[in-house]
């Protein structure tokens, strides 16, 4: 193992948990859907207990095609009700030309990322970036495209001034970028079964054997 990681990142593993009201049984009941995912060192890897925890993500996951009611899209928030409006023709249930051709075929659903948090720990090592790209490629048989948008104001709570939370908005959207984002009007968009989300392992290249993680997908 190298000693800058508290643990080898390869035996990082995901709980995704999706999270919703007991009465909440009827399809119009889950748009949107909330996840939360956990990432933590395998419990029989060797590790210190207390940096056993890795890092959160939390997303919501909603039907492209649906017409909601105010509280609906309340719970999805103004830049995504934004991006709805411009991306998508519930009418003709088909998404915008310019994103039809770079989006793929797929369930009818979009994955919208709230946060990626890192323990103090395991930062610095690109560990958000492919975590996030391995949460979001085992949505891809329950949806079509992800988007994301980070902004100054979601940083604000770190104690920082406001050049602080600009910079931390850059690198976060330079993550997004190198695990397959791209940008759509003012939102980064991705599809869930590009190759960049399956290649965002190779950034931790250095933790793996000779023969890399191709020989292992």
């Amino acid at each position: 193992m190298i000693p800058d990681l508290p643990a080898n990142p390869l035996s990082v593993e995901l709980t995704l948990r999706h999270r919703r009201l007991w009465w909440h049984t009827e399809d119009q009941d889950e748009d949107p859907e909330c996840w939360d995912v956990s990432a933590d060192v395998w419990r029989l890897d060797v590790c210190p207990d207390d940096q056993r925890h890795v890092g959160d993500i939390a997303f919501m996951a909603a039907d492209l095609f649906r017409d909601r009611d105010l509280l609906e899209a309340a719970a999805l928030g103004q830049w995504v009700q934004d991006f709805h409006v411009q991306a998508v023709s519930p009418e003709e249930q088909r998404l915008h030309p310019e994103l039809a051709e770079r989006i793929g075929p797929g369930p009818e659903r979009f994955v919208i990322v709230q946060r990626v948090e890192i323990s103090e720990d395991w930062r610095g090592h690109g560990m958000g970036a492919a975590l996030l790209a391995g949460a979001l490629r085992s949505m891809a048989r329950s949806a079509r495209l992800a988007v994301c948008r980070p902004a100054p104001s979601d940083f604000a709570d770190k104690g920082g001034d406001a050049l602080a939370a600009e910079l931390d908005t850059a690198r976060a959207n330079a993550a997004l970028a190198r695990i397959g984002f791209w940008w759509w009007r003012d939102v980064q968009v991705v599809d869930l079964r590009a190759r960049a989300l399956l290649d965002a392992r190779k950034d931790l290249t250095r933790w793996w054997p000779e023969d890399g993680p191709d020989a292992r997908a």
